[in-house]
């Protein structure tokens, strides 16, 4: 046996066992192993074969070192082969997750039997792929076509009861015992005369799919798949399932598994993935750097963003208490807090009991005193760099030695709010995003001063708390909000150029984005980023925010009071075109002497998404963002970037950063230098004929 498989006969039961760590993935000694024992149970005295796994988890999918590599043999496919056609019967026995090849192995033999806590999935639509070892074709057999299609398309594990009402668990186990139960299970099965159960045996019933249902769930999937191609596949596979005989299905499947595995779909999501779990590594922070006990959280400011932040820590167990300034705050700010749990009880999300247990782990005050014995304070007050300073002051009057002081802030000088204190190493960025009890970004921000434990402690208790976490310093904005601006921007001025707020909107949604930025200023309030550039003080350029400042002046602040750039259904908030705004474009361009013409497709989406990779290529200079790939995950989950397209830095990459120099040197010979000088990065990778990706590496 290999050294991650072993056999042996136990009670007349052949088991293989998988210890893998620390997910029993697929490597290629996991598949030889297996392969291996199944063939010597074939001529030794074992009545029949269970299949299970040490550590804390079932196989848990594909090997991710494997990815990106040639093929080493054996290769899964034939492994499933030889657990399907055993002449002894083989049961999976799963605890923990099933997922991916995991599940396809499980599906492979004639039995399933699971703990009560184990889930089952296929989630390789995360990665824009599909299942490639049969799961296409043997889920839609066992459960359904539609149960298969939405489990499949979705990419959502299912726990162990469920998967056994839909037909894929065969036996939900009585205990944790798992390897006596699976025995037992097994042995059940051989003195009852159980048959070599092969679901490949099985055919779907055609009778019970409705005429044109493949095309109907296709649409479905259309809108939500915001441009996604793997869901399409899926459901071709699963229409191969039904319309072809099993090995001409699977041979289907693997056509596509290899087009989606050859698709820059999938190469962007696939970088989202690993990116993800390289943001977490801060390169100079040392692996052995200590954390510190976080116990008790207070947030200062009950409002939207504090109320959501509480709510974050609340949701993993961890008492908070919210600071307000006043009796009625504290109440509005729980108020907040309870009406948020409340829909999500009403949308069948929670129970009355977890909202009950959440709510208990939340109080109020209004006296920083009661502070003294908290481990983690997080400033969540008005954007005003003076008021944030008082409330420093106040908390380092008040907090114990080592309580981590923690600041909101989106765009302010975190060097500068430290100043306020007399311990600057114990204060850090923690930017969340609104609502914050949604939003998975977590900027930690790293100050000029802020120890490494400190540090170290923001990135693990931002995981702990369900966020992704990216460490930035310190500049204006950060990392998403400095890119930002450059997108906002655009969008304003292509409208004056000639662009409609439509076209422009459309265009970004194409693009993969959920709401053009013009939709997204009239769902935010057109009225914010008005009195934000009044509370500035300075004369902001006019191509930016004329048009945006003449509908609030209108008492058009966006899908608040009815019409923004936009008019809105009353009851349905849906949006529509106003020819007052088109004429208003118009009548501003005109003013500010900007000649309208045609803007193509292609013009509105280089102009929106290229500032970003420009911006973002200084970022990267400066030592703001560690990686490409960082910036890439502060966009996916900060700012609705498409997955599709693996981020900005990514998308630059598939691009050709010689045709982004290209472009950008266009728009600033047409358009002016104000707004479209080239990186000095960006510059000298595109004459390079390299990439961010390249860089990266030569950072590393």
């Amino acid at each position: 046996m290999s050294s991650v498989v072993s056999y042996e006969l136990i009670d007349g039961i052949g088991v293989i066992k998988v210890n893998s760590p620390p997910v029993n993935a697929l490597s290629q000694a996991v598949r030889e192993g297996i392969l291996n024992a199944v063939n010597k149970a074939q001529d030794d005295d074992s009545e029949a074969v269970v299949l299970l796994c040490e550590g804390r988890t079932f196989i848990a999918g594909a090997d991710i070192t494997e990815f990106g590599k040639p093929p080493k043999e054996p290769g899964l496919p034939e492994v499933l082969s030889a657990l399907e056609s055993s002449k002894k019967l083989v049961v999976a026995a799963i605890h923990g997750t099933a997922l991916g090849g995991g599940f396809e192995t499980a599906l492979a033999c004639h039995y399933r039997c699971a703990i009560p806590s184990a889930k089952v999935g296929l989630p390789e639509v995360n990665l824009g792929l599909l299942p490639g070892a049969g799961g296409t074709q043997r889920v839609p057999r066992l459960a359904g076509v539609k149960a298969a299609l939405d489990m499949i398309t979705s990419g959502k594990p299912v726990p162990a009861a469920q998967a056994s009402e839909m037909g894929l668990i065969d036996e939900v186990l009585s205990g944790d015992d798992l390897q006596g139960e699976a025995i037992r299970y097994a042995r059940d099965l051989v003195e009852s005369g159980a048959l070599l159960k092969r679901v490949r045996d099985i055919e779907v019933d055609k009778s019970t799919i409705e005429p044109g249902f493949f095309d109907k769930y296709r649409k479905q999937l259309a809108k939500r798949a915001r441009g996604q191609i793997a869901q399409d596949r899926i459901v071709s596979c699963v229409e191969a399932a039904v319309e072809l005989p099993i090995d001409k299905g699977l041979e289907r499947e693997r056509e596509l598994f290899v087009e989606l595995m050859n698709s820059p779909q999938s190469a962007a999501m696939r970088h989202a993935f690993f990116a993800e779990r390289e943001a977490a590594k801060i390169k100079d922070l040392p692996k052995d750097t200590p954390i510190r006990d976080i116990k008790r959280v207070a947030i200062i400011g009950g409002g939207t963003m504090g109320g959501g932040i509480a709510m974050c820590f609340a949701n993993a167990g961890i008492p908070v208490q919210i600071v307000e300034i006043s009796d009625e705050g504290v109440e509005r700010g729980l108020g907040i807090v309870k009406k948020n749990y409340s829909i999500t009880v009403k949308k069948g999300k929670m129970s009355e009991e977890h909202m009950k247990s959440r709510l208990d782990l939340i109080s109020g005050t209004t006296n920083y005193d009661d502070l003294k014995d908290v481990d983690l304070v997080i400033e969540a007050v008005f954007e005003d760099p003076k008021i944030k300073k008082e409330v420093f002051s106040k908390l380092d009057a008040v907090c114990k030695p080592g309580c981590i002081l923690a600041t909101n802030t989106s765009y302010q000088d975190i060097d500068e709010i430290a100043t306020a204190v007399k311990r600057p190493e114990d204060v850090v960025g923690m930017h969340f995003f609104s609502p914050a009890n949604v939003m998975k970004l977590l900027e930690v921000v790293r100050a000029e001063k802020t120890a490494d434990d400190v540090l170290a402690t923001a990135m693990k208790i931002g995981k702990k708390i369900g966020k992704v976490c990216v460490m930035a310093r310190v500049c204006y904005g950060f990392i998403g909000n400095r890119m930002l601006q450059g997108y906002g921007r655009q969008a304003h001025m292509l409208l004056l150029d000639g662009a409609t707020p439509t076209q422009v909107d459309a265009a970004a949604e194409e693009f993969g984005m959920a709401m053009g930025p013009i939709a997204v200023g009239d769902l935010a309030g057109l009225d914010i980023g008005y009195k934000a550039r009044q509370a500035l003080g300075t004369t902001p350029d006019p191509r930016t925010c004329i048009i945006a400042d003449a509908l609030v002046e209108m008492d058009r602040l966006g899908q608040k009071s009815g019409a923004g750039y936009y008019k809105y259904d009353p009851e349905t908030r849906a949006r529509q075109a106003d020819p007052e705004v088109e004429a208003l474009i118009k009548e501003k361009a005109k003013e500010l002497g900007i000649e309208q013409r045609e803007i193509s497709k292609e013009e509105i989406v280089d102009r929106l998404f290229f500032p970003l990779i420009n911006e973002g290529a200084l970022i990267l200079e400066e030592g703001v963002a560690q990686r490409p790939g960082d910036i890439d995950i502060v966009y996916l989950y900060g700012y609705g970037f498409p997955v599709a397209r693996g981020g900005p830095m990514f998308y630059g990459d598939q691009v050709g950063l010689k045709k982004v120099y290209d472009r950008i040197c266009e728009f600033r010979d047409t358009l002016g230098e104000d707004y479209w000088k080239p990186a000095p990065l960006l510059e000298k990778l595109a004459r390079e004929g390299k990439t961010f990706a390249d860089w990266a590496k030569e950072q590393a």
